[in-house]
């Protein structure tokens, strides 16, 4: 049985140099996004299916009428000025900082006072007009990062991830907000959350992912150490004998990267094994084991909060005539009163949305929403129920059971600010004009040329998406495999440490 460890802890090591190499240093990278938000990849480097072609991967997230013939269009892309044709880009992004990741728009929005905003993933900021750029808003939380951005009258109210922050009339200071509670709820944690936190580190705070970082540099140590040792015996058999220096050189290498190897592995397996299993349910298949599951939360992590909505706000919009809000949320879509006082309420018959979250959230007129994801774009009249899907202009078929998580249009926006018609923007189709498919948009070349940042890349790394163009489809059991066996030649190096090194003295 030792030998049948020690064989498949070598080979299988080997041959997961590479894996296990990148999942680390992407994982490093996760960690620290605010760090290297600055630093970007151009994407010839990257596989094909990662370049800009007519505005896919989520390129836009919305549009923003500014003036009689200007068009704001921002996304992933930053935020470009445009004219109602949609034939003139020149970049909007001064004052955001330096980097693609910096540029990401969530929402733009123009207010009746002549005001413009720009939530982003790093906060809320404010276009001077004077200095034509744009400049930080201080708002009241930690986590900056912003959902959505929305009027009522001359107040401005802020959707961060958990919280609505506030500005009353003449721009006074953000006042934050904690929407109440939902019936029913359990003041628990999903699984999968849970099991993100303890995998990133965050469980502890910055500590915590300190922590992640040692563990992923350790997995980098075992495996180049394991490397070394594997590969010494073959530089010495091909050296000159003349080079006795040198082989006694390798030698001590060799003893060093096993001396380290052994007792590294063995003191921090637990952390190892930890790291492993919980990165193993965060992606399918296994996510789907853990994804609707209720758990109490953990004492004292930031998951251990009085806020119902911790990171799960999404969208909000305004209904005027009726006097309160619609708010998308990743426990579905609720009601709330005008003053936010009482439980909001989930409203029956919702369309689908994808897990992932809602992209598009517009009040088409006083009882009707149009709700976008990666389930497609739908036409919600939310008092009657009624839903129709808004591409096919057809009633929502629905779905098997147990079917695909994604439906047939992965939606990421839809704009009617152009004079070309509605048009609907798709993650991997790209734009489509739904009132002349003939008539698109065209994507410019000093937009589709922009670099991915480099935290953007690091995530399809970490997420094996990047293996795509290489194993197809099967890229989604690339995690699950490698945290299996990652498992495998853990246990097994610690078993051949124990019986060999510890227990017999070899």
């Amino acid at each position: 049985m030792v030998n049948f460890f020690r064989k498949y802890h070598k080979w299988l090591g080997l041959f997961f140099t590479l894996v296990f190499i990148l999942f680390a240093i992407s994982g490093i990278v996760l960690n620290h996004r605010e760090l290297v938000s600055s630093v970007d990849v151009n994407r010839n480097w990257l596989p094909e299916n990662y370049r800009y072609n007519e505005w896919n991967n989520a390129a836009v997230a919305g549009t923003c009428h500014l003036e009689a013939d200007s068009v704001l269009i921002y996304g992933n892309i930053g935020v470009w000025l445009t004219d109602k044709r949609g034939e003139v880009f020149a970049p909007f992004n001064v004052g955001f900082g330096d980097g693609v990741d910096n540029h990401k728009v969530s929402k733009v929005l123009k207010m009746n006072n002549g005001r413009l905003y720009a939530g982003t993933y790093f906060g809320l900021f404010q276009f001077h007009f004077d200095k034509q750029a744009w400049f930080p808003v201080e708002i009241p939380v930690k986590e900056k990062r912003i959902s959505d951005v929305i009027s009522r009258g001359d107040s401005l109210l802020v959707l961060t991830r958990s919280y609505l922050l506030v500005s009353e009339k003449n721009h006074e200071p953000f006042k934050k907000v904690q929407l109440p509670s939902y019936a029913g709820y359990d003041n628990k944690a999903d699984l999968f959350k849970t099991l993100w936190i303890i995998h990133s580190g965050e469980l502890l705070g910055l500590p915590g992912k300190l922590l992640v970082d040692a563990i992923g540099l350790i997995f980098i140590f075992l495996t180049l150490t394991g490397l070394i040792y594997w590969m010494v015996p073959f530089i010495r058999k091909h050296r000159k004998t003349h080079q006795a220096k040198k082989q006694d050189t390798l030698l001590r290498l060799r003893r060093f990267s096993l001396k380290w190897h052994n007792k590294i592995g063995w003191t921090t397996l637990v952390l190892l094994v930890i790291t492993s299993v919980t990165g193993m349910f965060l992606r399918p298949p296994l996510l789907a084991a853990v994804f609707n599951v209720r758990v109490d939360k953990i004492p004292y992590s930031m998951l251990d909060t009085p806020n119902p909505w911790h990171d799960k706000l999404r969208r909000i919009v305004y209904d005027q005539e009726h006097n309160l809000y619609y708010v998308a949320t990743l426990e579905g879509i609720f009601i709330a009163d005008a003053a936010l006082q009482n439980e909001l309420q989930p409203i029956s018959g919702q369309p689908p949305v994808s897990v992932m979250g809602v992209n598009v959230f517009e009040l088409v007129d006083p009882h009707t929403l149009l709700v976008g994801s990666f389930e497609g774009l739908f036409l919600w009249d939310v008092f009657n129920g009624y839903q129709a899907d808004y591409i096919k202009k057809a009633p929502v078929e629905k779905k098997a059971p147990g079917g695909p998580p994604l439906g047939e249009f992965l939606v990421t926006a839809y704009t009617n600010d152009f004079s070309r018609g509605e048009l609907v923007f798709d993650f991997d189709k790209g734009v489509m004009n739904l009132s002349n498919s003939a008539n698109r948009l065209a994507m410019p070349e000093s937009i589709r040329t922009l670099s991915m940042s480099l935290w953007n890349v690091a995530l399809e790394v970490h997420t094996a998406r990047i293996y795509q163009p290489l194993v197809g489809s099967f890229y989604i059991l690339i995690v699950p495999l490698t945290g299996l066996i990652s498992l495998f030649i853990l246990i097994s190096g610690f078993v051949v440490w124990y019986v060999r090194f510890r227990k017999h003295g070899r």
